[in-house]
């Protein structure tokens, strides 16, 4: 990673009475035109905690009970990251691979999050039509997502339609600041959400 990172530093709590936890996951946010907008439209947006993985663990030494315990202090979980080679960046593999322990997020005794909610909040390159079976990528979005659908399903959380902003090389300022005010009120209603 190179480049500072321009928007957050790491949360050490969650943001008072916080019930949505975002979990921005870009390698390189000062270059970003997309996530860093769309992470800059939930800055000082009651209930929610935007916690940037790559300004926390920039070497990638996940601190597991700190990410724990923030899963714990929250209701609902948004995973923020470019969509890479029909998945997500590195580190949220190894956020991924460290945090859902066995145990404590699923298998036996393994109910931390169950009940939770999950999400993505995604940009592509490609425009919509490329994830259809007749598209450039002969896959829906909804078919590509399906490790992290199954990701929720296994922990005993609820996955939610995924936030998708199509066509970032194309977009327009006008295009991202609807785009921002789209995912600044699907955070908003989260918050809101029993």
């Amino acid at each position: 990673m190179s480049g500072p990172r321009p928007l957050l530093r790491p949360p050490t709590s969650p943001a008072p009475g916080a019930r949505v936890l975002v979990l921005l996951c870009h390698p390189a946010l000062h270059r970003s035109r997309v996530n860093r907008r769309l992470a800059q439209a939930l800055v000082g947006l009651p209930g929610v905690t935007v916690h940037d993985l790559y300004d926390a663990w920039p070497d990638f030494d996940v601190g597991v009970a700190h990410e724990q315990a923030l899963l714990d202090a929250h209701a609902h979980v948004v995973f923020q990251h470019p969509f890479y080679w029909y998945s997500a960046p590195a580190l949220l593999k190894q956020w991924l691979d460290l945090v859902l322990e066995a145990g404590w997020a699923y298998g036996a005794g393994g109910t931390a999050l169950r009940g939770k909610t999950l999400t993505s909040a995604i940009s592509t390159g490609g425009a919509q039509a490329a994830y259809q079976p007749e598209g450039h990528h002969h896959h829906t979005l909804e078919e590509l997502l399906t490790p992290f659908s199954t990701t929720a399903r296994l922990c005993g959380m609820r996955w939610r339609t995924p936030f998708v902003v199509h066509g970032t090389h194309k977009l327009d300022e006008a295009g991202l600041q609807e785009a921002a005010g789209r995912y600044r009120a699907m955070i908003a209603a989260l918050v809101g959400e029993p």
